[in-house]
């Protein structure tokens, strides 16, 4: 049985986090490209360009990309052949944010929900753990802001709704969205499971490379066309009206029960964060 020791662990995900927050990734800045070329109104395409010099400026000069460092979210694939030792995954993680946030000059944003009294490091972090064959740690990490994080939405749609209340339903959340998500966003979307399941879908669908469709032909094809109707509200990049308001839309679906069918949408801002790395 291989072993990983803890503190590889820590030391990984204390940089991964500082990466993250200083660096988009290739597929984040192709994306931009394409929506550069799409875009046809001046000021709508000078916006794109500006985001993606913010992003040259950020990488270049060692500093985050947006002011909001957002929480810390993990999905952590464990292969069942490894052996975490002298510690606690979770502590490990943990101990990472802390260090990460600190050494890259993060804001730390996570507070008590009720007393709103900040816990000084950015933990906990949120972390979704998944046992998997194998002898290999998968580690990925997705800062999510509040701009963003605050238009998701799930509804417990009637299955007579089908596909139209499900298309209907996605439209709508990016019309009221409308610019506090910081277009051009990237839209996740989970079909099916049960009430937390199709949120979890929907928030690991943003982990996708930004553009890639599902290889199911059907969700693919439900992609592309919400894709074209969320272009079509004109909402445009940061609000202030174009051809682009999103980049992207990513689907993920999961069985559900013969009498639900849950739907939720979570939106990524421009700044699609996201790193993962295999130990």
């Amino acid at each position: 049985m291989r072993e990983i020791h803890v503190e590889e662990i820590r030391d990984n995900v204390a940089q991964i986090c500082i990466d993250a927050a200083y660096s988009l990734s290739d597929d984040v800045l192709t994306a931009f490209d394409r929506a550069i070329e799409t875009e046809t109104a001046p000021g709508a395409r000078e916006i794109i360009e500006l985001l993606k010099e913010n992003a040259r400026i950020a990488k270049e000069d060692h500093i985050p990309i947006c002011q909001d460092t957002g929480v810390a979210i993990f999905f952590v694939e464990i292969g069942q052949d490894l052996r975490i030792k002298n510690g606690f995954i979770v502590d490990a993680i943990n101990e990472g944010v802390r260090k990460g946030y600190k050494e890259g000059y993060l804001r730390k944003s996570v507070v008590d929900p009720l007393t709103r009294k900040n816990t000084g490091d950015n933990t906990p972090a949120i972390i979704y753990t998944e046992l998997v064959p194998g002898d290999k740690l998968r580690i990925s990490f997705m800062p999510k802001g509040a701009g963003s994080e605050n238009m998701s939405v799930i509804r417990m749609l009637r299955p007579t709704e089908g596909m139209e209340g499900i298309r209907n339903f996605v439209l709508e959340c990016v019309q009221k969205a409308g610019a506090n998500p910081c277009p051009p966003v990237v839209i996740g979307v989970g079909i099916g499971g049960d009430f937390e399941k199709a949120a979890l879908l929907a928030k690991k669908a943003l982990l996708r490379p930004v553009g890639s469709p599902n290889a199911k032909l059907e969700l693919a094809s439900l992609e592309e066309t919400r894709l074209k109707a969320g272009n079509k509200t004109g909402i445009g990049p940061e609000g202030l009206g174009g051809k682009v308001t999103a980049m992207a839309v990513h689907v993920e679906s999961f069985p559900c029960h013969i009498a639900s069918l849950p739907v939720a949408v979570n939106i990524n801002c421009h700044a699609a964060r996201h790193k993962t790395i295999v130990l």
